[in-house]
């Protein structure tokens, strides 16, 4: 089968189109998918410039998401049968082969049948962003129906998903995008406010529309700068989520706020195979897929490329200033 393999530690010409081996199914609970498509993320970009997340030797396939039809199934399966269509996170982290590929072989535990009104590639854009987003806004963040919450880089994969789903939960939504374009493209995907970060402090934006009281929630997607300004930006006892290190800080002024900070890493339950709390992630998808069929959810695919040029989706991702999502047709 057709692979994009990476070979080396390095920029996004270590990505190769190789001819390899399809995977077989090895135990009784496995499906073999034929892949159609394969989201592209920046925890992609990231591994292929620093290295896999497990030990094991390069080369190896990238890509978490991906969506596809099933083609043969183990003698145990019980969910699925071939020709069901179906989207998941699974893989590409340097352990089990991830979805820069044409097959893949997964346990039926990890997988959920596509949302009916969805391509290909619409689902493969959607399980890590999806996952992403409502750990930090529901699970860690807390947030409820009424409350505000500052979501930063709206326009992006993880933050246009972001903003729909807190539209979903009731809640008030600010954003901070770049331009007026992504800021039209914001308000569309339901934002309330859109900040223009380029045109002055985030934070004293915050402050007015919120009559000086800041968001209940602050969700950082951008980093250790944004995390460092969002905590003047947050209610007093209110949370601050981000989905990065943000470095060494004076953490003063979120202790006089009594803030609750916390961390969103969707991946540590495939990297410390905490096998529940991936359950978890499969009931996230089978939910979102019953709003993306109410016409309550959408992507918005920024560009579509053929899975030969995936070195290309890395350079776009890395410019950091994409809409929406990038995904790879197998």
């Amino acid at each position: 089968m057709k692979a994009i393999m990476m070979t080396a530690i390095g920029n996004p010409d270590v990505l190769e189109l190789h001819d390899i081996d399809e995977p077989e199914i090895s135990t009784a609970t496995q499906i073999k998918v034929r892949l159609k498509a394969a989201g592209v993320n920046p925890v992609d970009t990231k591994i292929r410039r620093n290295g896999l997340l497990f030990g094991n030797p390069l080369p190896a396939v990238l890509g978490c998401d991906g969506a596809g039809e099933v083609v043969a199934t183990g003698s145990a399966v019980s969910q699925f049968k071939p020709g069901d269509k179906v989207w998941f996170c699974h893989g590409g982290l340097g352990r089990e082969q991830g979805n820069y590929a044409e097959y893949t072989v997964i346990d039926q535990r990890w997988v959920s049948l596509m949302p009916q009104t969805s391509s290909f590639i619409e689902a493969a854009a959607m399980p890590l962003v999806l996952i992403t987003a409502w750990g930090a806004l529901f699970d860690r963040g807390g947030l409820q129906s009424g409350q505000t919450v500052l979501i930063h880089a709206g326009a992006g994969g993880v933050g246009h998903v972001a903003i729909q789903l807190a539209k979903l939960k009731g809640a008030r939504v600010i954003t901070t995008v770049s331009s007026e374009q992504k800021a039209e493209f914001a308000k569309a995907m339901g934002a309330d406010e859109a900040i223009l970060y380029t045109q002055g402090s985030f934070v004293d934006a915050v402050n007015t529309l919120t009559d000086g009281k800041g968001a209940n929630l602050v969700f950082d997607t951008v980093g250790a700068e944004v995390f460092k300004e969002s905590i003047s930006a947050t209610a007093h006892f209110g949370r601050l989520v981000t989905l990065l290190d943000p470095g060494e800080l004076n953490l003063a002024e979120a202790r006089m706020r009594n803030l609750l900070i916390g961390f969103e890493l969707m991946l540590t339950p495939m990297l410390r195979d905490l096998h529940e709390e991936r359950d978890k992630h499969v009931e996230i998808l089978k939910q979102c897929a019953q709003w993306l069929e109410q016409g309550l959810l959408k992507t918005h695919i920024s560009k579509q490329l053929p899975l030969a040029e995936a070195a290309k989706a890395h350079e776009l991702i890395e410019t950091g200033h994409s809409t929406g999502k990038i995904v790879l047709a197998a």
